[in-house]
């Protein structure tokens, strides 16, 4: 008889946060071998710690200037993406396959050469460590559960290569390359995950001023996607209903910051468990300012 053990609770995570009714997850659990009492009592303690997530959440919501915005509150101003189907990013032509306004979510294409993340892939790997979280404390980076990627960071400009992708990113999202922080590669596994999280400094944590004195706060991230995932590994927007499914060469971008410096509650998102192969990709965020 399976027991309930962390890789459970992950997959019941994952779940939820993209949509699956308490019905469905317990008769999934059901058909894989799994008491219906017992599944029907784990299923509805997920629940109600998904619900008591959420209702923290909404708490610490705030209104205007600079701090969060609970959902109906903030306002969406144009992002400062170029218009059209294909964006001219310095060197190279990218493709728009679509845009949402609310969140503002951008999904692109030919962003990367193949040979660029192949690149990326071999020169990262042997510098590869687990990935860490901003503590909301003290601002220190710390290994959590909730993220199980290995990554490794670059300084901005750090070669030629390097500074090639940043002229190009910052013509993509046109935003400034000095405000941009230094590209990050990450590796996911089987099982391997991101549950979901906000990328922006929490204002309401004092751990968050560490890094917002380091050229204010992020305001966009362009997740770049240096390989196929055959099954799993999808960025998802829970409270948008939106996921993005990893393919070589393309990104998708987020901006939740607007002109008015509220941060929008929408762009919760995650990383979904890679159930096949594994998942390869690049972040960058960029700030108010510049970034040192």
């Amino acid at each position: 008889m399976p027991v309930v053990n962390d890789a459970v609770k992950t997959w019941l995570n994952s779940h939820i946060d993209r949509g699956f009714s308490p019905a469905a997850l317990v008769d999934a659990m059901v058909g894989a071998g799994f008491e219906s009492e017992l599944a029907r009592a784990t299923v509805n303690a997920s629940f109600d710690a998904a619900d008591a997530a959420d209702a923290a959440r909404a708490a610490a919501a705030a209104t205007p200037c600079g701090i969060e915005a609970a959902a109906g509150q903030y306002r969406y101003d144009p992002a400062p993406l170029a218009a059209g189907n294909v964006i001219r990013a310095c060197d190279r032509d990218v493709k728009v396959l679509m845009r949402c306004e609310r969140p503002q979510i951008v999904v692109f294409a030919d962003v990367m050469s193949d040979e660029e993340c192949g690149e990326m892939i071999e020169r990262s790997r042997p510098l590869l460590k687990r990935s860490t979280t901003v503590n909301p404390e003290n601002g220190s980076r710390d290994v959590i559960p909730n993220r199980t990627s290995e990554g490794a960071w670059y300084h901005r400009g750090a070669d030629a290569f390097l500074e090639r992708l940043e002229q190009r990113f910052a013509s993509l999202m046109n935003w400034p390359v000095e405000n941009g922080e230094g590209l990050q590669v990450l590796r996911y596994g089987i099982g391997a995950e991101y549950r979901a999280h906000f990328d922006y400094f929490p204002p309401s944590q004092t751990g968050s001023g560490v890094h917002i004195a380091r050229g204010g706060q992020r305001v966009a991230t362009l997740v770049l996607y240096l390989n196929d995932v055959a099954t799993g590994g999808e960025t998802f927007f829970p409270d948008a209903g939106v996921s993005v499914a990893p393919q070589r060469g393309g990104a998708v971008y987020f901006r939740y910051m607007n002109g008015a410096r509220q941060l929008d509650p929408l762009s919760l998102h995650g990383g979904a468990p890679v159930l096949e192969g594994e998942k390869w990709i690049m972040t960058k965020w960029v700030r108010e300012g510049v970034f040192a």
